[in-house]
């Protein structure tokens, strides 16, 4: 009894190493996998700069005698109206564009796939009031309830991951509940309960693991998301404060200056399409592997 089941479990654990292998596999031999993974490297390798201190100028030190420098050898991107380096800004801004968006999106995931999991398995009232819920907060355009929850907020980068959070928590929630549905009548879930296993248990061992492809996904396209939707409130004067440095605040500041410094819009610009496009290939290309229609081929 025991060797049979030895062998039926090695096979299976075998089966899914190499089923994930396979679709790790193809999600980056494409083309678009491949671009994905050289940008999200660029937008990684710069953010850390920041993060460790290997920026060659600091981001706020401002130089009025240097102020519009074009690019040269000792600022490679040129400095802005306060002479501050633009490269040493970038690197600064996604890194804080990547913090925003990570605990942004995590906090949405966690609490979005929550309500989705039990409004899809338990139905009933707590499906009727999550549904009431999302269509509260989806009857606002996204950008415009953001907006409204960051002003009304004291100003901080922690303000806009709540307010983005917010915004894209029933996404998750919705996208968390289709799947739900349709295992809840899989042969498996129904035996799991029938020999007593607890709902929580069902839910832990059968149906979240079964969905996780879905919400890799959702979690990359979530993340391109959130940092277009922090560019955006920042443009807008809601985002992260100054002195620290933003993409969409800096994309700001260079609008009067363009003509004269078309650096100040021209590489800001580029990094936040570099990680937008970045994070939306690497989305798409995980999703075309993880499609079941077409089995990670």
């Amino acid at each position: 009894m025991s060797a049979a089941a030895g062998m039926n479990v090695v096979p299976e654990v075998a089966i899914d190493a190499g089923r994930r292998s396979r679709v790790w596999r193809t999600a980056f031999r494409s083309v678009s996998g491949i671009v994905a993974i050289v940008l999200m490297v660029i937008v990684v390798v710069l953010s850390l700069l920041s993060v460790f201190g290997l920026l060659p100028h600091d981001p706020a030190a401002q130089n009025v005698s240097q102020s519009l420098v074009p690019p040269n050898s000792e600022h490679w991107f040129g400095t802005d109206q306060f002479g501050r380096d633009t490269f040493s800004r970038i690197c600064a801004g996604l890194a804080s564009s990547l913090v925003i968006a990570i605990v942004s999106v995590t906090f949405a995931f966690l609490a979005g796939t929550f309500l989705g999991v039990i409004a899809g398995f338990y139905l009933g009232l707590v499906d009727r009031a999550v549904g009431i819920v999302n269509n509260v907060l989806f009857a606002f355009p996204s950008l415009l309830l953001a907006l409204a929850l960051a002003a009304s907020l004291e100003r901080s980068w922690l303000t806009v991951a709540i307010a983005i959070a917010i915004v894209y928590m029933p996404i998750f929630a919705r996208v968390a509940r289709g799947p739900v549905l349709s295992l809840r009548s899989a042969e498996y879930v129904v035996a799991s309960t029938a020999i007593g296993r607890s709902r929580i248990s069902t839910l832990m061992e059968h149906v979240i693991p079964n969905m996780r492809g879905v919400l890799v996904v959702q979690v990359t396209l979530s993340l391109s998301w959130a940092i277009l939707t922090e560019a955006s409130l920042s443009f807008l004067g809601f985002g992260t404060p100054p002195p620290a440095a933003s993409l969409g605040g800096m994309v700001y500041e260079a609008q009067t200056l363009s003509s004269i410094a078309p650096w100040m819009l021209l590489f800001p610009g580029a990094a936040l399409i570099c990680a937008v496009i970045g994070l939306n290939l690497l989305g798409d290309s995980l999703r075309t592997a993880l499609d079941p229609k077409t089995g990670g081929r």
